[in-house]
């Protein structure tokens, strides 16, 4: 893009009623003081944005006289197409014109923004502007036109580990992304691996109480011993269970028999003297002869089978006297006293090997969480990794950044960045010329810095546009600047003078 100045027409702006500008590709305006050669440049960035040649507020009322208006028109071209523009104030209110169309503020600041960028063209129009930004503006302005080193560039100057693996990440996220996606995996895995080591320990202090002194098949084998031992006695003691046990049934089965049998002795002895009754217990009517043998008969029946039945009680107990007389009561107390012995023996070694199982378990136990714990470490360490690869990316970057903007300047120092405490990177913008920041600068050192910066800015952003130096006796020569050259000069006891050199 190229922006030339054609003409600028100043009507009661400042010290100047009327005054009609010419430019060509040298224009010098040189004259005494106060004779109104800065308010010639001062009235271009008022005309497009209502502000002096630093960006501040302007007041444009005339100086010397009176006027009810004051108007400027600045006729210029962007890439051969011509456009004019004036702006006027008249009590305070302002009026807009597009190719001497009166037009709405926003149209007009519109039209602007489309043509070029504010911040960009004052810096070229004025080489002490862009240090009048704040650093951050001054920084991204200048950023802007020099891109970053690829991602390539930089993991070619990176440690061949940390480059593979941003490399392979690169390809699926963005570098703030990955930071991200491991910031927030190194936070968790910081939390778990605290945890997991915990549950490692409290398992390995379990495993260190459970775990037996005596091995597995010794116990075993021990405790093999003692059951069989155990055994052999429960034998001989369940049999004479058996045979005792007998005995006891025997003698309550015989002594119950014995009080059946006195129980019907007294009950036969009833039943014999029983009467036979004469007359009918439910109608009171005397009994026939053929009732009394029948009722007779009855009695007797009932003393035959109540004999009967005496007699099988008889049978029975003798049976079972005679089964009684067989056997005989086994004393086992001696085999019962061992068999608790052996028992006392047997419980601590069943648990010995019961804490065998427990122990196996939290054998199994601590394995897993030593497993676990180490997959989070392992996580854990490789996010620090890619963070540290990250950082060292960023940093070689800002190495290689700095470098690419340093390349831009003659005599020009450019610092990007300033490394903190702990190591990491700082955004920051600085300019120096032989050591000295921009604001410790002459005039003549700042005019110049400013003209170099210029010209960095005019190359790299593609844009060529007029520049106004003002001031110019202070120094005494510098390098031709890109673009039209408007050069106000002091000249003691001249009057105001222009003069114009169009060699294109």
């Amino acid at each position: 893009m190229e922006i030339k100045l054609l003409s600028l027409t100043l009507q009661n702006f400042k010290n100047h009623r009327d005054l009609t500008v010419n430019f060509g590709e040298r224009t010098e305006i040189t004259g005494d003081n106060t004779q109104g050669k800065t308010t010639i440049g001062e009235s271009i960035p008022w005309n497009l944005y209502n502000t002096d040649v630093f960006g501040s507020k302007l007041d444009p009322s005339p100086t010397t006289y009176d006027a009810d208006e004051t108007m400027v028109s600045l006729l210029f071209s962007k890439d051969g197409k011509q456009v004019l523009l004036g702006r006027s104030l008249k009590k305070g209110k302002a009026t807009y014109y597009i190719n001497e169309v009166p037009s709405k503020a926003g149209d007009f600041n519109e039209l602007l923004e489309k043509l070029f960028d504010k911040d960009l063209f004052l810096s070229l129009f004025n080489p002490n502007y862009f240090f009048t930004l704040h650093w951050e503006k001054q920084r991204a302005l200048l950023l802007k036109y020099v891109p970053s080193p690829l991602n390539k560039e930089v993991l070619k100057h990176m440690p061949e580990r940390q480059a593979v693996e941003l490399e392979k990440l690169l390809k699926k996220h963005s570098l703030g992304d990955i930071e991200e996606i491991h910031k927030d995996n190194k936070k968790k895995k910081d939390k778990k691996y605290i945890a997991a080591q915990s549950r490692t320990k409290t398992l390995r202090e379990q495993f260190e109480e459970f775990a037996p002194s005596v091995p597995l098949e010794s116990l075993n084998a021990e405790l093999n011993q003692l059951i069989k031992e155990r055994n052999e006695i429960e034998k001989i003691t369940d049999s004479a269970g058996s045979n005792n046990s007998r005995i006891n049934v025997l003698q309550n089965q015989i002594k119950r028999l014995l009080d059946e049998r006195n129980q019907m002795k007294e009950d036969f002895k009833l039943l014999k003297e029983e009467k036979i009754q004469d007359t009918c217990r439910v109608c009171q009517q005397p009994l026939q002869d053929e009732s009394l043998e029948a009722a007779e008969s009855e009695k007797q029946k009932r003393i035959q089978d109540f004999k009967k039945q005496y007699d099988q009680i008889v049978i029975k107990r003798k049976e079972l006297e005679e089964e009684l007389s067989g056997l005989e009561f086994i004393d086992v107390s001696e085999q019962m006293e061992k068999v608790r012995e052996l028992q006392a023996k047997i419980s601590p070694i069943e648990q010995e090997i019961r804490n065998h199982k427990q122990a196996e378990k939290l054998q199994e136990q601590v394995q897993q969480a030593e497993k676990e714990e180490q997959e989070i470490l392992s996580s854990l360490n490789e996010s620090i990794f890619i963070l540290d690869s990250i950082k060292a990316f960023r940093a070689k970057e800002a190495e290689l950044q700095a470098e690419k903007v340093q390349a831009l300047f003659d005599t020009l120092s450019v610092r990007l960045f300033e490394k903190q405490k702990n190591g990491e990177l700082k955004n920051t913008f600085e300019i120096e010329m032989g050591g000295k920041a921009y604001r410790q600068l002459s005039l003549s050192e700042g005019i110049r810095a400013g003209l170099e910066l210029r010209e960095v800015l005019s190359k790299q952003s593609g844009v060529i546009a007029p520049v106004f130096v003002d001031n110019a006796e202070s120094i005494t020569s510098f390098k031709q600047p890109s673009g039209q050259l408007i050069i106000s000069r002091v000249v003691a006891g001249k009057e105001l003078t222009i003069e114009v050199n169009s060699n294109e």
